[in-house]
């Protein structure tokens, strides 16, 4: 019998916030991110955060969106999804509570670890909305977080229409439009 796990570090936000590079540190696991995203990817999370950040603007909604900010979810665990939108109080810094949405850029890197274990971190940690985006397949998977704290598949409401709206837990509605996402 191995005694080597009982050797693997366990990190913490301190520790975290010490490291050069790009990192994302899931229950105590340092977890290196990907390459810089391509092409496909950057166009899908920029046409998202001008589509969301127009709506939130023009409906004056107490809401900001963020792209590529560190949201500390508990003290072993920091992530950086690709869009996030922050509603009240917004960080000084980093974010320390549920976004209320939280959108994730598929890439054939990262679709795996989006679909399982942040989809589970997102849920577990409360985030009201998930999105997954995938700008080869155009895509949206919409995960609504239910009165039983676990998520619902809102897809097939949405699947073959072109524009939906979400709704934050402040009243605010959120409208997208796929053909701008993906154009």
């Amino acid at each position: 019998m191995s005694t080597a796990p009982r050797y693997n570090p366990h990190y913490s936000v301190s520790d975290y916030l010490q490291w050069e590079g790009d990192w994302e540190l899931w229950n105590g696991t340092a977890v290196a991110m990907s390459p810089s995203p391509l092409g496909p990817h950057e166009r899908a999370a920029a046409k998202l955060v001008f589509q969301i950040e127009s709506c939130l603007q023009a409906r004056g909604c107490a809401c900001a969106t963020y792209a590529g900010l560190d949201w500390i979810v508990t003290d072993d665990t920091v992530v950086r999804p690709d869009v996030m939108v922050v509603c009240g109080s917004q960080p000084a810094r980093h974010l320390e509570r549920p976004p209320a949405l939280a959108i994730e850029v598929l890439s054939a890197v990262t679709a795996d670890k989006d679909r399982t274990v942040k989809r589970r971190l997102y849920e577990l940690a409360g985030v009201g909305h998930y999105l997954l985006v995938d700008p080869v397949e155009k895509t949206i998977e919409w995960l609504e977080l239910g009165h039983d704290s676990t998520f619902r598949d809102r897809s097939g409401e949405t699947a073959r229409i072109d524009q939906f709206s979400l709704t934050l837990a402040d009243g605010c509605r959120i409208d997208l439009d796929r053909r701008v996402t993906f154009a």
